[in-house]
């Protein structure tokens, strides 16, 4: 597969044609709300209705490992930081 892109949810609705064309063309999109990916649209031949998607998101650099052993204690603790930062 090609290189993943990632569009707006904004940015995304409006070019939703153009994404649908390139989904076409075997090329992937990761939708993203505020900067978090929420959603994506991947060409059909890579999709199982049956739930078994195949993996749109490398390993490389996202960031794996970096956050101990305790996955969502860190991102609780990080989450509570931040709430009572704003």
């Amino acid at each position: 597969m090609s290189k993943t892109i990632r569009k707006g949810a904004e940015e995304a609705r409006s070019q939703l044609p153009d994404l649908l064309d390139a989904a076409e063309r075997g090329r992937a999109t990761i939708i993203t709300k505020h900067g978090r990916p929420v959603a994506a649209l991947v060409p059909l031949n890579e999709f199982d209705a049956k739930g078994g998607q195949h993996s749109i998101v490398e390993l490389r650099g996202s960031g794996k490992g970096l956050w101990g052993k305790d996955v969502a204690g860190t991102i609780d603790r990080l989450r509570d930081e931040w709430a009572r930062s704003t």
